[in-house]
């Protein structure tokens, strides 16, 4: 149990430097739930019966700053428009609320955003389906405000291997590099959630830029392939770059993710794809569930991850990316947006400082935008976009 001292310390600290949260899917579930109709979610007003995030919950959370997921799904067959609508709802939701929301762009965007006091927008792709095997594409998306690409989602992509499908490329393909240098020059962060262990070392050796893990845990506390092997981990110190750990409990807890495989297992026994939520196939899961009741991950979980990641990649290599309204279930003690001083005040017991909070929760992540800022700039002074096809390149 968290002490009320060092959630109050927890609070205080995260007045002066707040989160930067790497991945919230907002977007997506107001796709889903209400197609972009934002009165009828207004996050202005207390959302709780039907989302994680709303103003209210992101103020008591202490969050600075936030990256707005502008996923779609791989299996659309035209995901290009998809992502634009995204792009277009988090337009939308920051001229609603333009005195909580602030769009952002660069470093020093995120810094006005703090001084003002409004939570800094940023946009992220989760998926290299949504640039359509376009450098054009990419380069609009960037034009649009778009700072980071995921490369792949759970499915591989044509250039790049995903962690939750069977290999293919065997990491990136000659494609998929020059999708890393053409992010390079222009400044959008390299993204390595969801791709292959294969893809991520290969992303390494083919950056001049700092990379990040806008959701990603530790490999080695939770073997799950969502997860940041060691070896991955212990190159971040040269790169630059900035894992961010992520809450979903069946990324973070062993248990949680024995008993995924096993229902998995009991969906597909009684004839259901494991993901399908029809009303016959979720009688199955329910029964299930009943005979095996569900792991419980906790804000303790979630900061074993940081201890060992620490330990791995040092303090100038952290962040945080909750990856709210992307994840049915989250862990008890950060069940919403709200609940980032939780794990702050758990760091907090285990010894962690004011300086490394800072540094966790703030500082790694403006540094990162701002290195791959200067990386741009030497890029873009020495050469001009690729206009590289993957026709051209991979055959």
């Amino acid at each position: 149990m968290t002490a009320v001292g060092s959630l109050d310390a927890a609070r205080e600290l995260l007045r002066e430097f707040p989160v930067v949260d790497g991945h919230n899917d907002l977007p997506w579930a107001l796709r889903e739930q209400v197609r972009y109709d934002l009165a009828a979610r207004d996050i202005a007003t207390d959302q709780s019966a039907h989302l994680h995030t709303d103003l209210g919950r992101l103020r008591a959370g202490g969050v600075g700053a936030q990256y707005w997921s502008v996923y779609v799904r791989s299996d659309l067959p035209d995901p290009v428009p998809a992502t634009l609508e995204q792009i277009d709802c988090v337009r939308q939701l920051i001229d609603r609320h333009p005195a909580d929301l602030r769009a952002a762009l660069t470093a020093a965007d995120l810094e006005a955003a703090r001084r003002e006091g409004r939570i800094a927008s940023l946009m992220g792709a989760e998926g290299g389906h949504s640039i359509a095997n376009s450098l054009g594409t990419l380069r609009g998306l960037y034009a649009l405000g778009v700072r980071y690409l995921t490369l792949t989602h759970n499915d591989n992509v044509d250039w790049a291997d995903s962690a939750t499908d069977e290999p293919a490329v065997g990491g990136l393909s000659a494609f998929g590099r020059e999708v890393v240098r053409e992010m390079n020059r222009l400044g959008m962060l390299v993204d390595l959630s969801h791709v292959a262990a294969t893809t991520m070392r290969d992303a390494l050796d083919a950056t001049s830029a700092p990379v990040i893990f806008s959701h990603s845990s530790s490999r080695a506390v939770c073997d799950h392939p969502r997860n940041i092997p060691d070896d991955v981990l212990e190159r971040l110190p040269a790169n630059g770059g900035v894992a961010m750990v992520t809450f979903v409990p069946k990324f973070v807890l062993q248990a949680a993710v024995d008993w995924t495989a096993a229902a998995d297992d009991n969906m597909r026994a009684h004839g259901f794809h494991h993901l399908e939520t029809t009303a016959e196939a979720m009688v199955v899961h329910r029964a299930f569930e009943e005979r095996n009741p569900r792991p419980v991950a906790t804000v303790a979980t979630v900061a074993d991850h940081l201890d060992h990641m620490r330990e791995v990649a040092g303090i100038d290599h952290l962040g945080i990316g909750g990856d709210y309204d992307g994840t049915a279930f989250t862990p008890d003690g950060l069940d919403d947006v709200s609940g980032y001083p939780h794990l702050i005040a758990e760091l907090l017991d285990r010894g962690w400082s004011h300086a490394d909070l800072a540094q966790l929760t703030w500082k790694n992540s403006v540094r990162v935008l701002s290195a791959a800022e200067d990386v741009a700039r030497g890029l873009q002074a020495a050469c001009g976009p690729s206009n590289a096809t993957i026709e051209a390149l991979d055959g």
